[in-house]
């Protein structure tokens, strides 16, 4: 498990000595405290000072808007750790992509986790072709997931059919790591170069795990 301060935020020398592993495997070993009611006891007023004349995030986290998911809360993060992308859908645009190359070219970070989660009420609205204002427009980046998915025949796709939503909830997030390396040169290069790891996850409403995608 790799040691985190439970006192202060990430440092230029801290967040320099990480590698994208040691990053992510921070991720993972913050959301096993989540799960464990073991998280650590930070003084999140000493950190907005510690921050307050720079940040050094080590991971940014693209997810959805969904009110179950606090990203800092999930992974057991405090103020400073991490840059948090949420869009509802989890989806990419060039927005979104330039905050991406700022978090990792520009500030440093290691890791970049494209995040779903089950019974996703975005995913469940492309699935059932919500039509709803600018709603609509939204929903169609998360289409090409909707029509990857195969099923049976007879099977239902649309909101009913949780595991179906599901399935296309992980897609959407495959997709979507696919669209950061060929929608961004900047950060493509940095992940061939072994500077950065883009890495997908699904989290889990019910349970509140975070897996990672291989």
């Amino acid at each position: 498990m790799v040691e985190v301060s439970n006192k202060n935020t990430q440092t230029a020398i801290t967040q320099a000595s990480l590698s994208a592993g040691s990053a992510l495997q921070m991720l993972v070993d913050g959301n096993t405290r989540f799960l464990k009611g073991a998280t650590l006891q930070r003084d999140l007023h000493a950190q907005i000072k510690d921050t307050a004349t720079g940040q050094y995030p080590f991971a940014a986290v693209v997810s959805c808007i969904d009110s179950r998911i606090p990203t800092e809360v999930i992974f057991d993060q405090g103020i400073g750790d991490i840059f948090n992308a949420r869009v509802a859908g989890n989806f990419i645009n060039e927005d979104i992509l330039g905050s991406l190359e700022f978090a990792c070219k520009l500030a440093g970070s290691k890791v970049i986790v494209i995040m779903g989660h089950t019974s996703c009420g975005a995913v469940k609205g492309a699935c059932d072709h919500a039509k709803l204002g600018n709603l609509t427009q939204m929903l169609d980046k998360i289409m090409p997931a909707v029509d990857a998915i195969k099923t049976e025949p007879g099977e239902e796709r649309s909101s009913s059919n949780i595991s179906f939503v599901n399935k296309v909830a992980e897609e959407n997030v495959v997709q979507t790591i696919a669209n950061v390396k060929s929608q961004s040169p900047v950060l493509n290069e940095m992940f061939e170069n072994g500077e950065i790891d883009i890495v997908g996850a699904m989290y889990d409403v019910k349970s509140g795990k975070v897996n990672l995608l291989s």
